[in-house]
């Protein structure tokens, strides 16, 4: 890498800049659906103590581990973690953190943009009023008619890949800061109106109970787990786009303070998102459900059955697709930073070169719905093998590697000079980096290849 290179790697204009850019890339469509759903069917505010320990435990310190290596290096994470290793004296083998951070932010972005692809089409249904009286049958129909159409589904792959390219084409500030500092507290507005809107509905008392009243009888080893999973993947761990942002961070930000602050905003929209969806669910006498059915099938149902459901369908299919591009364009910057750094190709070129590349794939994992329906492997779909490859097994692996480098490879007099720590606080993150945590990510690794069920 060259001096002018190092010379003019960007930065953030400051803190808030890098807290909507790290909260937007943890705050996706997990948020929406996945955690208040876990919430409310694993014990509800019983589970929210467990999660909440969780996070404190296990994910806070290899999140501040993470932004920590990055601001260190100054560089994208496979430039990074060779410097790094160099400044510790050890083997360069460590810079496999960066190679699978980068690979990891690829592959998911790749059926990611897919997934972003049906929000955004979903807004266009909702504003030509589709969701309006429809039918389950109706709204049943429309999503399989979505994902069974492959032009269909690839020009809202397409789409969603533009609008990601865009925005990481036009640079730090230019781009990633000037998206995340509107769309991050638009996102926060549309929820918070959405949830003045709930309160008067007839769903909205159940829906708190089904979230927040502590029922320890669902609550057991599995419980644990499943805190101790989402804990970590919710805050974008081990797939480069923290460790990227962290390296745009100016030295004077408190890394500890940040990363306190991207766990108030993630964890927070997630409850506020619970707290929209689930009164429109109840107050249409639905159950909830897990997974893409409750955003693109069951809410379209509910709304098309309320008096202002045709805006609220609009407003919430945005909400979702921002959540969506708020994370997408984290994943995209790893990649496009290396290009830039390692062989000097200009941003703009970067950028288009890895979305054309994770388009590509994207096609595949588009297709595995309809045209590729019958290409499998180990019994799962290209879309199925990308999200069980990625969350299984490769952001596991980076976020140990990345807690236990920080730890027990790099000079504990850097470490505590990067975070600004020292005594207990310093002790404290260190136990918790070099102990803790990887025990806890270890746990989710095992659990998520099925060894314990």
């Amino acid at each position: 890498m060259s001096a002018q290179h190092l010379e003019n790697h960007p930065e953030w204009s400051g803190r808030l800049a890098f807290i909507l850019a790290s909260a937007g890339s943890a705050v996706g469509l997990g948020n929406i659906w996945k955690f208040p759903y876990i919430m409310g069917d694993n014990g509800g505010g019983a589970f929210v103590m467990i999660y909440l320990a969780c996070l404190l435990i296990v994910a806070t310190p290899i999140l501040i581990s993470e932004v920590m290596l990055g601001r260190r290096a100054r560089s994208n994470p496979i430039i990074g973690m060779g410097k790094l290793a160099d400044q510790a004296g050890v083997s360069r083998g460590w810079q496999v953190i960066g190679w699978m951070g980068v690979l990891t932010g690829f592959l998911i972005l790749s059926f990611y943009s897919v997934v972003m692809g049906w929000a955004l089409s979903y807004v266009e249904k909702a504003a030509n009023g589709a969701f309006v009286g429809a039918s389950s049958e109706t709204v049943k129909g429309l999503f399989d008619g979505l994902v069974g159409n492959p032009g269909t589904l690839l020009f809202w792959h397409t789409v969603a890949m533009v609008m990601t390219v865009a925005v990481v084409a036009r640079g730090v500030r230019g781009g990633l800061e000037l998206a995340t500092r509107i769309m991050m507290p638009l996102l926060i507005v549309i929820l918070v109106l959405l949830f003045g809107y709930n309160i008067g509905t007839p769903g909205f008392a159940p829906a708190m109970e089904f979230m927040f009243a502590p029922d320890f009888s669902r609550v057991n080893a599995e419980t644990f787990l499943v805190a101790l999973g989402h804990a970590f993947f919710t805050l974008s761990l081990g797939m480069g786009a923290i460790m990227v942002y962290g390296s745009y961070m100016p030295r004077g930000t408190s890394i500890v303070r940040a990363g306190i602050w991207i766990i108030v905003l993630d964890t927070g929209i997630a409850l506020l998102a619970g707290m929209v969806i689930f009164p429109i669910v109840f107050s249409n006498g639905m159950s909830p459900e897990q997974g893409a059915g409750l955003i693109f099938q069951t809410l379209p149902l509910a709304l098309g059955q309320m008096e202002w459901g045709y805006w609220l369908a609009i407003v919430l299919f945005v909400l979702v697709s921002i959540a969506a591009w708020t994370s997408a364009i984290s994943l995209v910057e790893p990649a496009v930073s290396y290009l830039w750094e390692r062989f000097g190709i200009r941003r703009l070129h970067s950028a288009i070169a890895v979305g054309v590349a994770t388009w590509s794939l994207g096609v595949l994992a588009a297709l595995s719905f309809n045209l590729l329906g019958d290409l499998t492997l180990f019994g799962k779909n290209v879309f199925g093998l990308l999200e069980f490859t990625t969350a299984n097994i490769l952001l596991p692996a980076g976020g140990m590697l990345i807690a236990l480098f920080a730890a027990w490879r790099m000079p504990r007099a850097d470490s505590a000079e990067e975070l600004g720590l020292a005594g207990w606080r310093y002790r404290l993150w260190w136990w918790l980096a070099a102990i803790v945590a990887p025990l806890g990510v270890a746990l989710v690794f095992l659990n998520g290849l099925g060894l314990f069920g």
